[in-house]
């Protein structure tokens, strides 16, 4: 009796569980226990004990409640962190691409350009975020509070210029909005798209030549071809990005951080595992719905 041979997409699906084999065990095994231990400490009033370990009495939603109703500055550092998320993803996606697309000719110094964009991220040292920092305070020293103003620092251009010059042409005092605080925030989206440019160069790579040649005999214009044939071609890839860089910013947001000291500097374990669950799922919201999104209009080269 011969065996019925497996399809290709059977194949396929059994090597993608293969691959995320490894993550899955180590969820199950490290990050799945400490979910829990996470949601039951929300529920509850936690005391460290004096001999060591801790009591844990069950209050409900009572940390839940506190965080939202009378906490002083955890709404507004939550709708900060979600704001600041939101401008910084798609700007650091297309700045990548952008950067990708550059980095991907041959040019004299291009493994010097290559390299300025990825030591920060390879290095990841104290002193990389030491000379950020102090070049962040010497941009904003003497500016005022204006969002405005600190990107015209930042640029070393009047913004406020080139607001007015856009406003009266009729363009939307929203989308202006967006733009000064992507100006104003440009060394974090530099600095934060080291791996996106390096996932996007493998992507350019990996598009076949002929494509290329194929646009050129039609006609077709470099804006042409960017949307018909690489945009498309790296879509699965903007949605990689897109996943990573919204964990990126979360992880190194303001939320965290307040989360973090109302554990261990306040020592109110409840509170804090209250904020990091709320927090951690409004990003599983923006994730299901942003890539979802991507996915409808994702094409998939085979």
């Amino acid at each position: 009796m011969k065996k019925k041979k497996m399809s290709l997409t059977t194949k396929r699906s059994i090597t993608g569980y293969v691959f995320i084999l490894p993550w899955l065990a180590g969820f199950l095994i490290f990050y799945l226990r400490s979910l829990i231990m996470t949601a039951n400490f929300s529920l509850s009033e936690i005391t460290v004990a004096v001999g060591g370990g801790y009591d844990s009495k069950f209050v409900g939603l009572q940390n839940y409640l506190y965080a939202f109703r009378a906490h002083g500055s955890f709404k507004q550092v939550l709708t900060t962190s979600v704001g600041n998320m939101l401008i910084d993803v798609p700007l650091i996606t297309f700045f990548s691409l952008l950067m990708a697309m550059l980095l991907n000719k041959k040019f004299k110094g291009r493994t010097l350009v290559r390299a300025i964009f990825f030591l920060p991220v390879i290095m990841n040292s104290a002193a990389i975020t030491a000379a950020i920092d102090m070049s962040r305070q010497m941009l904003a020293g003497g500016l005022s509070a204006s969002s405005a103003e600190m990107a015209g620092a930042a640029s070393g251009v009047n913004v406020m210029y080139y607001v007015e010059m856009f406003s009266s042409l009729g363009l939307p005092s929203g989308v202006l909005d967006y733009i000064v605080a992507a100006v104003a925030r440009i060394n974090d989206i530099i600095s934060a798209s080291g791996v996106q440019i390096i996932i996007f160069i493998a992507a350019l790579q990996s598009i076949p030549g002929s494509m290329y040649e194929v646009a050129k005999i039609e006609g077709a214009t470099a804006y042409e071809t960017f949307w018909k044939v690489t945009f498309p071609m790296v879509m699965p890839h903007i949605i990689t990005n897109v996943v990573y860089t919204v964990v990126d910013n979360f992880a190194n947001s303001e939320i965290v951080e307040m989360a973090y000291d109302t554990a261990f500097t306040e020592v109110n374990y409840g509170l804090s595992s209250a904020m990091s669950l709320v927090s951690t799922a409004i990003v599983c919201v923006i994730l299901v719905i942003v890539c979802g999104f991507i996915q409808k209009r994702t094409f998939y080269y085979n």
